[in-house]
């Protein structure tokens, strides 16, 4: 079936932003790039600040590493391309190329979910289990459940991708799309079962990241109950301030991805959807770092601690 596709179709072209003015892709691009930089250094900064102070030696800031790495890895899987089609009129891709980046996407991007999900049964042990925390987050723990993570992210992107390029691709050759679009790509194929395996990705995708949703609320569920039951009102707000960076990041997360999948479809999907499924693959990891970054009163201390002071120190 391999040489069969290489034999039909060789290569993709990305439409992405082809409909899109020409006088407005140099802004696009200065804009994405600004976003893309921005996103890179800053996850960086965080893994640094990690490594360097000792006392961020715990779960939470291990999970909060893992989860800058991912990060990283998902936005230079996606962007990097997007930006050289920006500015350049050869928008083709290769078939292997293609498949490369669709697995990288998917294993980065659901190896996040996951991340996101191990995040919240920290909090939740955290809040709920204070005793027992020592024991149930222990460092071979952590570390197994980050390897649970990626090893999870890695059979999603793995699966995925085998049943959409097991399929013949002929005739058209444009996918409507910035990247290897999974959807976009399966528009492409011309077999008869088609349908059943869009079905069949959506079934598998969905199902993942709604349980990954599901276990996330589960946990806030418990976690708000433990916090009503503590007398002083200082004392719920303090505990809650140790879990609002992470909510607040999935509630992001999961509702642009929400937005952009399940949208209706429009007389102007086909211009729309390329520039609305940016915020998803651009702007949630830039913003998902601003949350993480200034909502975190002990991460932003660290990093005044540990860098910005060195580098702007104060006038005398």
């Amino acid at each position: 079936m391999p040489s069969q596709n290489y034999s039909i179709i060789s290569e993709f072209n990305l439409f992405g932003f082809s409909a899109f003015p020409q006088h407005l892709l140099p802004i696009l691009f200065l804009l994405y790039l600004l976003m893309f930089l921005f996103t890179l250094l800053g996850n960086l900064l965080i893994m640094a600040t990690i490594w360097i102070e000792h006392r961020l030696h715990t779960p939470m800031y291990l999970f909060l590493c893992a989860l800058s790495i991912s990060e990283i890895l998902f936005t230079v899987a996606t962007t990097p391309r997007m930006l050289a089609d920006l500015l350049s009129t050869h928008h083709s891709i290769t078939f292997v190329a293609c498949a490369n980046q669709m697995f990288f996407s998917f294993m980065f991007g659901f190896t996040h979910s996951f991340l996101l999900m191990v995040m919240g049964y920290d909090r939740y042990v955290a809040i709920c289990h204070p005793l027992r925390y020592n024991v149930l987050m222990s460092p071979r723990d952590c570390a197994r459940l980050v390897a649970c993570t990626w090893a999870g992210g890695s059979v999603m992107g793995m699966m995925v991708t085998m049943i959409v390029f097991h399929l013949t691709f002929c005739g058209s050759n444009v996918i409507h799309h910035f990247f290897c679009h999974v959807l976009s790509l399966l528009k492409l194929a011309c077999e008869n079962k088609t349908s059943s395996v869009i079905m069949g990705v959506m079934l598998v995708c969905v199902t993942a990241l709604i349980g990954c949703l599901f276990l996330n609320i589960l946990s806030y569920v418990f976690i708000v109950a433990a916090i009503l039951r503590i007398p002083s009102a200082e004392g719920q707000h303090k505990t809650f301030s140790t879990c609002v960076s992470h909510l607040t990041v999935v509630v992001t997360h999961y509702s642009f991805a929400s937005f952009i999948y399940l949208k209706p479809k429009g007389l102007h999907s086909m211009y729309s959807d390329a520039l609305m499924a940016t915020t998803y693959t651009v702007f949630t990891p830039f913003l998902s770092l601003i949350i993480f970054s200034l909502r975190n009163k002990e991460l932003k201390n660290a990093i005044n601690k540990n860098f910005y002071r060195k580098f702007c120190p104060p006038s005398s």
